[in-house]
């Protein structure tokens, strides 16, 4: 399927799309912002498929000739701009496949959609040329812009597009959508929902991913032992960490959840509310040897680390800090 309905949350999107299809007042251009994984190709996708679809409506019929292209990638009017840099999207490719293409008239449907994914990585070349469109667009024309850091691009292009915020999903739905559509078991999915934080796309990366559960596992077989860890110890197992430094943020974000854990059970002793509450011996242990305060110095120190490493500091020496920070308090 593939329809609003089947989007899970982002409800003042989906009621903005589709009053723009109901009252025929379509914009020429969208800027649909949101993070990584959010689910943004999706609704683009559905949209440019409700555009198309040749019964109308506010729903692609997922019937019609077009929305069997569209389903399939093969809608010759829904174009997708491509980027041979990995990392940046150039005039040329802009100049190549919308300011030259635009003059051409649809092939088969009542308008041209382009889809610009990433649109972070136009340069502002790219971005000016853009502009040149979308300051004098061909009445078929829509152009939308994906992309997770909206303030990457210039005034004068969002002055002419209409902006769409995605909104975090809230944790329930996204608990009942793995455990229904991906057939998570429950413990599994709290966990999930614990650290996508909204993110609907991340919560099922994290659901199939084996190496999020490797590194799950070996974050909790170190939160376990760290108070009767020597540094040497502490050290060998930052070495261990470096295996996973590509997933460094979900392993301190699961220390992180961890700690956050251990508070709330030093202050409510209510096992209800905890995301590893499968691991109340240990949960328990380490909240009757730290201090209130010692926690909250743990959960500072690594969100310290996050933005050092985002900072590009030594991973090494970053790691080294958090770990003596945690034996201190521990």
């Amino acid at each position: 399927m593939a329809g609003f309905q089947d989007i899970i949350g982002q409800e003042q999107i989906k009621e903005h799309m589709r009053n723009a299809l109901t009252t025929g007042k379509v914009s020429h251009a969208y800027i649909i912002n949101g993070e990584k994984s959010s689910g943004k190709e999706y609704i683009a996708k559905i949209f440019a498929m409700a555009l198309q679809c040749e019964k109308g409506g506010t729903e692609p019929c997922q019937e019609c000739r077009s929305c069997k292209q569209a389903l399939s990638d093969n809608q010759p009017d829904i174009i997708r701009v491509t980027h041979e840099k990995p990392n940046t999207i150039s005039v040329d490719d802009i100049r190549a496949q919308v300011n030259n293409d635009v003059a051409i008239k649809p092939y088969s449907s009542p308008r041209k959609v382009y889809i610009v994914n990433e649109a972070e990585k136009m340069t502002v070349q790219a971005q000016n040329a853009l502009l040149k469109t979308l300051e004098e667009p061909p009445e078929y024309t829509v152009i939308l812009l994906l992309t997770s850091n909206v303030n990457s691009l210039l005034p004068t292009i969002l002055s002419r597009c209409v902006v769409l915020n995605m909104k975090p999903v809230a944790d329930e739905a996204v608990k009942k959508f793995l455990m229904r559509q991906m057939e998570v078991p429950d413990y599994k999915a709290e966990v999930c929902v614990a650290f996508a934080r909204g993110n609907i796309g991340k919560a099922k990366a994290l659901a199939s991913s084996e190496e999020f559960e490797n590194v799950k596992a070996e974050a909790l077989s170190f939160l376990k032992y760290v108070g009767e860890m020597e540094l040497s110890e502490m050290i060998a197992a930052i070495k261990k960490i470096t295996e996973y430094k590509l997933e460094i943020n979900d392993y301190l974000d699961i220390m992180a959840i961890w700690y956050r854990d251990v508070l709330l059970f030093k202050a409510t002793n209510d096992v209800n509310h905890l995301v590893f509450r499968e691991e109340i011996q240990s949960l328990r242990k380490t909240a009757q040897h730290s201090s209130y305060e010692g926690i909250e110095n743990v959960i500072e120190a690594l969100e310290k680390a996050k933005r050092r490493l985002d900072a590009n500091v030594n991973f090494e020496l970053t790691m080294e800090l958090l770990m003596i920070t945690i034996q201190e308090n521990s």
